[in-house]
């Protein structure tokens, strides 16, 4: 053989990934996994410590519903609200608002111009259950 061909032989050390390379793509892939992961179950499901308030966001479509004058929103329709740990599953605006109901702690201020038809909403279901 000729001396071209042997040195080619020879210094084949450039055609492998080095492991700086291999490391990365290994990240690569665990970092994209976690990111599809998170995105299609919810990131409460893969990081379920991650505890996340509503509180504020209650208020705001609470106030909205008053604004507006939305009966439904904001006397019949039943929200998770979720503080500091506890949560309080199907609740309406109007539950969270009455001044002796226990929430006031949370803020949400009684809608007047929806009071009564709060008050006559609750009363037909109360007679629709017992």
């Amino acid at each position: 053989m000729n001396k071209r061909s042997d040195s080619f032989l020879k210094n084949v050390k450039g055609q492998g990934l080095s492991t700086n390379a291999i490391i990365l793509i290994i990240l690569g892939v665990v970092v994209l996994a976690v990111l599809i992961v998170g995105f299609f179950f919810g990131w409460q499901t893969l990081l379920p410590w991650i505890q996340q308030d509503n509180v504020d966001t209650i208020i705001s479509q609470c106030q909205v519903a008053c604004t507006i004058g939305n009966t439904y929103a904001f006397c019949g329709q039943e929200r998770t609200l979720k503080a500091g740990g506890e949560e309080v599953p199907a609740i309406t605006c109007y539950e969270l608002s009455k001044p002796d109901s226990g929430y006031e702690i949370y803020g949400i201020d009684p809608c007047p111009q929806l009071q009564a038809e709060c008050a006559a909403l609750e009363e037909e279901q109360e007679e629709a259950e017992g």
